[in-house]
Parts: C-alpha cells; sequence; structure tokens
C-alpha cells in the first residue's frame, strides 16, 4: 500500500499551497537586498566631495569660448 503523499495529485496541491509562501520570502529578501543597496549608495554619495564652485568674477574660467 503506497502512502497518499506519494500520489501526484497531493504533491501537486502541496507544491501549490507552498508557493505563494515562498514567493513571499522570495520578494522580502529581495525588498531587504534592494533596501542595503540603497543605503549604501547614499552613503557613497554623502561621501563624495562637494563641487567647487564656478568663478563669478576675475578673467579665467567666466566665459566658454565656442567655434562651430
Amino acid at each position: 500500500m503506497s502512502s497518499i503523499a506519494s500520489m501526484p495529485g497531493v504533491s501537486a496541491a502541496t507544491q501549490a499551497a507552498q508557493s505563494p509562501t515562498a514567493d513571499a520570502v522570495q520578494m522580502n529578501v529581495l525588498r531587504k537586498a534592494l533596501n542595503t543597496q540603497a543605503a549604501a549608495a547614499a552613503t557613497l554619495l554623502e561621501g563624495l566631495p562637494q563641487q567647487p564652485q564656478l568663478a563669478t568674477e576675475g578673467s579665467v574660467g567666466r566665459n566658454v569660448n565656442t567655434y562651430a
């Protein structure tokens, strides 16, 4: 006599019932990984030096000469 768990229909039903739970767990793991990466990227961006100010007076660095 075989076990009921070895029947293909029971096995398929069990897998189908577990699938939404596994999907939810995988989505939570993905969400946490993305949040961690976002926090790391924000930390790196905050660590960049400030961009120097452009010249506002004097003769150097105020004009761009372009020729077509």
